[in-house]
């Protein structure tokens, strides 16, 4: 997205791409960007021409709505190619389910899959595509909550698992995903399906299998301490994404809840451990000269912060 020989129509970045996946030995699957101002139909065709395997639109950062009449002719060609189209759905959109689901019903067979959840707008996406063959939801989001309520809007076998690297890191992204998906009551086939057999099917062109039914869990319970310290990280992190010092202490406060002893001892000790390692690298990020040790040292308190909050919501009352 922000590579700095991305013009024209992101050429240069999409051959590194097929270079990278040709190297990789299968390993690597290769989705090629388009910029919907330069040329996207003929970038697509010559990627897709050299083995690209998917499209990647954006329509955030390329600044189009979903109803641009450039859109129908890439739909088609993925439809006559067969391979998949990775949308953002994530933050800094406008509703856009009204018009992807046209697309989607337009070019019958186009497999879709929609980034971040489509958290910008998710109970219409899950609405209006929830339900139907070859369209998913990968997980690249910060929060579990996020999640719990796909997994109650859109089948199992809609969801794959992403990690949206540099801000779904591992261990972050995939234990988010996972252990939001046990707490919501997927079985071990779903969850073996979410982070990989999904993914499989869409690469190989397989049929989606037999969708089942959404899960039930309209409500989140978890113990009050837990909510507290839950709203006080989500007062921190945003200082935290902006290399602010913890000037009012939010962080602080959720280390001071999860001392408290509720009856979820283990939980609280695990919170409390990764809090207050965030903490100090918070404190020595905000002291170091280096802006890579700085980075790194924000990055990973952002990263033991995500597993606390993690275990705060799924944690059941």
């Amino acid at each position: 997205m922000d590579e700095y020989d991305r013009e024209p129509a992101f050429s240069v970045p999409n051959d590194r791409t097929l270079a990278h996946a040709e190297r990789g030995g299968g390993k690597l699957i290769p989705f090629v960007r388009l910029d919907l101002t330069e040329g996207p139909y003929e970038e697509a065709r010559r990627c897709l021409d050299l083995g690209a395997k998917g499209i990647k639109l954006h329509p955030r950062a390329q600044a189009f709505a979903l109803d641009d009449e450039r859109l129908p002719p890439i739909f088609e060609l993925a439809v006559e190619r067969g391979v998949p189209i990775l949308i953002h759905g994530g933050r800094g959109l406008p509703p856009i389910a009204e018009h992807l689901a046209l697309l989607v019903r337009r070019y019958e067979g186009v497999r879709l899959i929609i980034a971040h959840a489509g958290i910008a707008d998710m109970a219409g996406l899950a609405g209006r595509l929830g339900g139907l063959p070859g369209v998913y939801f990968d997980t690249s989001v910060w929060s579990a909550v996020d999640l719990f309520d796909l997994y109650r809007q859109v089948a199992p076998e809609q969801v794959v698992y992403a990690s949206d690297y540099p801000y779904g890191r591992q261990p972050n992204s995939l234990l988010t995903a996972v252990r939001s998906a046990r707490a919501a009551g997927f079985d071990e086939p779903q969850i073996l399906g979410m982070i990989g057999e999904n993914a499989r099917r869409i690469v190989t062109g397989e049929p989606p299998p037999p969708l089942t039914t959404p899960k039930e869990m309209k409500s989140l319970g978890q113990p009050l301490t837990f909510a507290r310290i839950h709203q006080y990280i989500s007062m921190a992190v945003p200082q935290l994404w902006l290399r602010q010092r913890d000037a009012i202490g939010a962080l602080g406060l959720a280390v001071n809840a999860s001392r408290e002893r509720n009856g979820y001892l283990e939980e609280a000790e695990r919170i409390q451990e990764l809090l207050v390692s965030a903490q100090a690298l918070w404190r020595e990020g905000g002291e170091v000269v280096s802006d890579d040790e700085r980075i790194e040292a924000m990055r990973t308190a952002i990263q033991l912060i995500n597993i606390a909050d993690l275990i705060t919501v799924t944690t059941r009352a």
